[in-house]
């Protein structure tokens, strides 16, 4: 088998099969049906006075509970729908519950609340045992639960899942801080000693990975307000991203923290960002392509005549490749701080969608809108070298391996191919590589691991043979 899957950083819990389940309601909680064994039940109950939003059965089967956006808990007979009490009385919550489970053994409650609070509730005596307060901004309102054997997890407004610990409600024991909207772009990074994953999705966030054991944490303070289209590492250590909030940000990588520097505003919305040596980067937006020197705009090229769309840089730092819808690269040169157009136009099979270099600058890789993987030969005047076939749909994304022999592409179709350069019939398909959606971005940590991520907010690392 020439891949494996090696991780995936995104999962969802199983549903326990065989016991009684709610199947159905109307929206003010008056009437349930609800299956117990091969039955099918329907009850009326008028308790609530506001939507109902959980409502699960004890694994015993003795007992079941609702939740309502009123603040209550009210718990029933399993066998014959009779009230049985009110947690806490009257209101559990000071707000909204929007979830509640079980302990395995059915003697316990987990709530979970807008209020901004979980609570773990001793059902026989009707009292509160623990609460777990999350935070206090908007985003840290509880909006789900799980009690699994001995683990007990909230989900947050953020998408965060906390991992609780009864013996100290002041601290989870974890938050994963996992993306909760499609991912767009990643790039990887060494960082003392160990490669990380950096990836940013369409909501602004950015979220970095320990590329060996998953564990992950998003930077501090307030970054991207919008969808971030790329990024990139600088020589320096510094992740540069650009955004549809019209900002490029430099991030440092050692501090992991926003901060009112290393923001540069664009005058338009910048799709794409490339970085080469010296402190140079260069940002292709909408009609426009700016050369950025030290953080600073030095140098753009207003209404080019084409639409750019994606960028190269070489890595000598000499040359630009700007890839357009036109289905033409273009190719500059970087003097001081001005571009000059070369005037060579390098052509494609359909519009560009993503280019980029291989690592010793041999050879430049083209994909774009027709399927098609162009690379040309850098040192014979960017003559076309070999082209490329096997997707079937809109290829997105494109990355070389360390090697410089192979690299990777990643489409629509939701297939990865890992090509040879020297043989285009010796490849590597991975198929449904992400099942949900399309292949969004893609990065080599070494020359046999390769990281993938989607509009199905998951990341996951493949292990490559030849």
């Amino acid at each position: 088998m020439p891949y494996e899957i090696k991780k995936v950083f995104a999962s969802l819990p199983q549903v326990e099969r065989g016991v009684s389940k709610i199947i159905g309601g109307d929206p003010k909680g008056n009437n349930f049906l609800y299956t117990n064994g091969k039955c099918v039940i329907l009850r009326n109950i008028d308790d609530h006075s506001r939507f109902v939003n959980c409502v699960r059965f004890s694994p015993d089967g003795n007992r079941f509970a609702t939740a309502s956006a009123d603040g209550q808990i009210y718990i029933y007979d399993g066998k014959t729908g009779e009230k049985v009490c009110a947690l806490g009385g009257g209101k559990a919550h000071d707000g909204g519950i929007y979830a509640i489970s079980w302990s395995p053994d059915s003697t316990h409650l987990l709530s979970a609340s807008g209020d901004k609070t979980s609570k773990i509730w001793d059902v026989s005596v009707n009292s509160v045992v623990n609460t777990f307060t999350m935070g206090s901004t908007v985003l840290d309102q509880q909006l789900g639960c799980l009690w699994q054997k001995d683990h007990l997890l909230s989900i947050s407004l953020s998408g965060y899942i906390n991992y609780l610990d009864k013996n100290n409600p002041s601290k989870p024991l974890r938050v994963i801080k996992g993306h909760s909207k499609s991912i767009q772009c990643l790039t990887v990074h060494k960082n003392g000693g160990k490669s990380y994953i950096y990836s940013g999705s369409h909501d602004g966030h950015i979220n970095y990975w320990d590329s060996e054991t998953g564990e992950n944490d998003s930077f501090a303070g307030k970054g991207h307000t919008n969808q971030v289209s790329r990024m990139t590492v600088d020589e320096s250590g510094q992740l540069v991203s650009c955004s549809m909030d019209d900002t490029v940000r430099y991030t440092s990588l050692m501090l992991r923290d926003y901060s009112g520097q290393g923001v540069v505003k664009m005058d338009v919305q910048p799709k794409c960002v490339a970085v080469g040596p010296g402190g140079y980067a260069v940002v292709v937006c909408i009609g426009q392509i700016v050369l950025l020197k030290d953080q600073k705009k030095c140098f753009s090229i207003d209404s080019p005549g084409y639409e750019p769309e994606v960028v190269a840089v070489h890595p000598s730092g000499d040359t630009v490749a700007v890839g357009g819808t036109d289905g033409n690269v273009r190719l500059y040169s970087i003097l001081g701080t001005t571009l000059k157009d070369e005037g060579k136009l390098l052509e494609a099979k359909g519009p560009v969608t993503d280019v980029a270099y291989s690592h010793d600058g041999a050879f430049l890789a083209v994909c774009d809108a027709s399927k098609v993987v162009t690379v040309f030969s850098v040192a014979d005047g960017y003559s076309e070298n070999n082209v490329f076939y096997g997707h079937h749909a809109k290829i997105v994304c494109l990355a070389w391996s360390p090697d410089n022999e192979h690299f990777a592409s990643g489409g629509m179709d939701m297939m990865v191919y890992v090509w040879t350069l020297s043989d285009p019939e010796t490849r590597v398909k991975i198929q449904d590589a992400h099942r949900l959606h399309h292949v969004s971005s893609l990065a080599w940590l070494d020359e046999h691991t390769l990281v993938t991520t989607s509009h199905d907010a998951s990341v996951k690392e493949w292990t490559i043979t030849y």
